[in-house]
């Protein structure tokens, strides 16, 4: 059996400059140039929650609430939200910094999907997640509506069984 991790485990920080040339003609950061940089973030978290080759299955949801202009530094944090038999959600979110006050913005937020696999490119198991703090929960709990949500809209889950979206309803 393996020993479940909390998100707290799978933290992934990386802290950046947006320089010129990841800019559009609005100086502001290419959205392409900040997907690549949740998907490295999210990768690591990934790979740090189950100590395995981990691939990216899916983009769930990705937010470009706020413009991240040029010269901005960019905070990507990254931390595993839930673990299922082979894939774990990764919620990422992105924070500016005042090039002042130092204070930090969220900007952006992203939900990333990856599958743990072995050196054949196979599927396999991953440890479960412990929520701790109130956000943890919330995103824990919220992870499992999603995956029933994706499964009944591709056609893998039958209504009935969405037992989680049934009881937003009911």
């Amino acid at each position: 059996m393996m020993k479940a991790n909390t998100p707290k485990q799978s933290r992934t920080i990386m802290t950046d400059m947006v320089l010129p040339g990841e800019t559009n003609p609005l100086n502001n950061l290419f959205g392409g140039e900040l997907l690549a940089r949740m998907d490295r973030a999210a990768s690591i978290s990934a790979r740090r929650h189950c100590r395995r080759i981990v691939v990216t299955a899916s983009v769930n949801h990705v937010a470009f609430n706020r413009a991240v202009p040029l010269g901005s530094v960019v905070t990507v944090e990254a931390k595993v939200s839930r673990a299922f038999k082979t894939s774990m959600e990764v919620f990422i979110d992105v924070w500016i910094e005042d090039r002042e006050s130092g204070a930090r913005t969220k900007a952006n937020e992203a939900i990333y999907t990856f599958v743990a696999v072995d050196e054949t490119g196979r599927p396999i198991a991953v440890p479960e997640v412990i929520p701790e703090t109130k956000l943890e929960k919330e995103r824990f709990d919220a992870a499992l509506r999603r995956k029933q949500l994706s499964l009944l809209l591709a056609g893998k889950l039958k209504p009935h069984e969405a037992t989680e979206l049934k009881a937003l309803f009911d």
